[in-house]
């Protein structure tokens, strides 16, 4: 089975049985299509990066599933018929990393302990050592460097 997330934004403007309808029926369609649901993050109303027709905030839900990847044809045709539904996504994790890192949003998304995923601080480098078998770089000054572009140039 592979991983997937698929990601949508619903207009601000729907009550919370609208939105708990509306997540429903995303579920339904992935079960009814043999998916099954791992997990559900509504992550609530938060501002667009960018005006979508006229709303500048949306209602943003995350579902975690698993599949073989036929389910995705219907939630798509479910999206798109759906006007409630302003964007959407679907993603596919194959990599090992990639999957880590789902099983670890998982993991936050039912409010299990998870790892938290940062950049890593590097330690800093040692400066290089001079190679014995090079010759030493050679320091121009700009008056000799001039010298040699008009020479080129000629």
């Amino acid at each position: 089975m592979r991983k997937y997330e698929t990601m949508f934004i619903l207009k601000p403007t729907l009550n919370e049985e609208e939105i708990k309808a509306k997540v429903e029926l995303i579920k339904s369609t992935l079960e009814g299509q043999g998916a099954e649901v791992v997990a559900i993050d509504e992550m609530g109303s938060r501002p667009l990066a960018y005006r979508i027709d006229k709303y500048e905030r949306g209602y943003y839900v995350v579902i975690y599933f698993t599949g073989n990847g036929q389910e995705n044809t219907e939630l798509e045709r479910v999206y798109r018929i759906n006007e409630d539904i302003i964007r959407h996504i679907v993603v596919k994790y194959e990599r090992k990393v990639e999957v880590a890192a789902w099983e670890n949003m998982v993991k936050k998304a039912k409010g299990e302990p998870h790892k938290e995923i940062g950049f890593v601080e590097r330690k800093p480098r040692k400066p290089r050592e001079p190679r014995e078998d090079r010759a030493p770089r050679r320091e121009y000054n700009k008056e000799e460097k001039k010298s040699e572009e008009v020479s080129d140039a000629k």
